[in-house]
């Protein structure tokens, strides 16, 4: 395609090499200049709104980004689908100003001693370039990118930028200052100017969260500048290094949010808050503060109120093990134990039994420390230490309710354990979880905590171990990635949510009758095997046949 330098592109001459490459058919192209009436931010723009098929790659279309691709081949620049998770926001956002920025519709992506790579979506304009050279002392090196990411991005990234310079200068005058906007906040005054920084980045951060798909976000106080850490998929992400000030003053904006204590910064603090971000996202946060020596720091995890709706096959339970799990879930006594690491997805699976479970014909109570989702359907009671308010007192306090089905949030002590039996024993459905490594390992940490040998036989009636393991991308699965570019949703990491792996235990007479005295975990684990239990390993190869996830994430989650 030949045009001259310094030139916008044309709408009429990027459908003649459409044409040309045989992409489009003359009458898609007639349809286009039909539709195009008013024109566009950018001529690519105006050909992806109609999402016409695509007459070189059967069954795909022409979007935004095959267009920026095929041109980006066509003038010789690399293509850049932006990842702002992969860009250094916090060294890039300052770089080029704003109106220099918006003015030619560039926007800066990565810098290092000697270049500056900045991504366009007109790559025959090119007079910004001796300026931006001259000014910053370093060659640049042009990306091609979509004009959508380029607009959204650079509104985005020069508004974080200024608020976080606004931000730092407030907080450079001083603890003592500092000390005072922050009590201005807890007496809910009027918000000053700079207050309004700080506003602006707790939404910008919180709205990025959502956008990334992140269940956990982390604000990590350093000497000198503060971290904030997405967790994606089950691994962190740093994203932005705030200037220490900053970041002690967004713990401080999201506490007082949480109505914490905005003071206290000596022991650890719990709360829990719900935002309404833009496009009427609803998200509820639990945060959870830790002193450090350099301040507080933060870990929020976003429950989208849609998980309480989740169904099994959501979750990746499914077939055989799911119809197993569901006969234990009619029983009308006994103890349901879920078994599993921090972050391996208990809480999921136990929300969508309990929502399967909590029918108007039956009262359904928990126990939970903290409150992990807000479901109305539930009578939930919050663990308090400092009343005297533990899980056994708990439990004892709602078995006078008269409960029908108790949900308690972990058995941690011996205590607990036996007000859980007793409820068993007494005619109520109790469902629970421990932190062991498999189904079988919670009978040994029952017998660990005092439990009689006799009272687990006669209460357990199944333990369903879990993990997660990441998905891989459908993306990236049955279709061809041209070398030099990466998948647009995985990020060229293979992989896109994750799944459950399941191990459901149901005891046998055989099984119960091995417990004992001398019960070696090694030989229930083996006896459990020998009767038919697929454990976690067998349900995630059962999963990689499908064409779920890979022996790598397998390995890696399950050793």
């Amino acid at each position: 395609m030949h045009t001259a330098d310094h030139h916008d592109l044309d709408l009429n001459r990027l459908l003649d090499a459409l044409l040309a490459d045989h992409r489009l058919q003359p009458s898609d192209a007639l349809l286009i200049l039909e539709r195009a009436s008013e024109p566009p931010e950018h001529p690519l723009e105006a050909i992806a709104t109609l999402a016409l098929a695509d007459r070189q790659h059967p069954g795909q279309r022409l979007d935004l980004d095959t267009l920026c691709q095929w041109l980006a081949d066509k003038v010789g620049q690399p293509f850049l689908r932006i990842d702002p998770l992969q860009l250094d926001l916090a060294q890039i956002s300052g770089l080029i100003p704003r109106g220099f920025a918006n003015r030619h519709g560039i926007l800066a992506v990565a810098v290092d001693a000697h270049s500056v790579t900045v991504a366009s979506a007109q790559p025959y304009q090119r007079e910004w370039e001796a300026d931006l050279t001259r000014s910053l002392g370093k060659a640049v090196r042009r990306v091609l990118a979509s004009p959508v990411q380029i607009r959204q991005l650079g509104h985005s990234l020069f508004r974080l930028a200024h608020s976080v310079q606004g931000a730092g200068q407030q907080a450079h005058t001083g603890l003592g200052d500092l000390e005072q906007l922050l009590e201005r906040g807890k007496r809910q005054a009027e918000t000053s100017a700079d207050d309004a920084h700080i506003v602006h980045i707790v939404d910008w951060l919180l709205q990025y969260a959502i956008e990334q798909r992140a269940s956990d976000i982390h604000l990590e106080p350093r000497r000198e500048q503060g971290q904030l850490r997405y967790r994606i998929d089950g691994l962190l992400h740093t994203v932005y290094a705030f200037p220490a000030g900053v970041t002690l003053a967004l713990v401080s904006r999201l506490k007082h949010l949480a109505r914490m204590d905005v003071a206290e910064k000596r022991r650890p603090q719990d709360g829990r808050l719900k935002s309404h971000l833009a496009g009427d996202i609803e998200v509820e946060l639990r945060l959870s503060t830790l002193p450090t020596p350099f301040g507080e720091k933060l870990v929020l995890r976003l429950f989208d109120p849609q998980q309480l709706h989740e169904d099994f096959d959501r979750l990746g339970l499914d077939g055989e093990v799911l119809e197993q799990w569901q006969g234990l879930l009619r029983q009308r006594q006994g103890i349901i134990l879920l078994t599993g690491p921090t972050g391996s997805g208990k809480t999921s699976t136990l929300y969508a039994s309990l929502k399967r479970l909590a029918t108007p014909q039956v009262n359904l109570c928990t126990i939970e420390d903290p409150i992990e989702r807000l479901e109305p359907a539930f009578n939930q009671l919050q663990v308090q230490p400092g009343l005297d308010l533990g899980f056994a007192n708990g439990v004892r306090a709602l078995l006078r309710q008269d409960p029908d089905i108790i949900m308690i949030g972990e058995i941690r002590d011996r205590e607990t354990a036996q007000v859980a039996v007793q409820a068993a024993l007494t005619g109520h459905l109790v469902l629970s979880t421990l932190h062991t490594n498999d189904a079988c390992g919670a009978i040994t940490r029952l017998q660990e905590l005092g439990v009689a040998d006799y009272l687990i036989k006669a209460t357990l009636l199944g333990v369903m171990a879990q993990r997660l393991v990441r998905t891989l991308c459908p993306g990236c699965l049955g279709s061809v990635i041209d070398q030099g570019s990466t998948c647009r949703q995985c990020r060229g990491t293979g992989y896109h949510g994750r799944t459950g792996l399941f191990e459901l235990l149901i005891p046998s007479e055989a099984l119960r009758a091995a417990i004992g005295p001398q019960t070696d975990l090694a030989s229930l684990r083996q006896h459990a095997l020998r009767e038919g239990l697929h454990d976690l390993r067998h349900n995630g190869e059962a999963k990689i046949a499908r064409g779920l996830t890979s022996l790598t994430e397998l390995l890696r989650v399950c050793g």
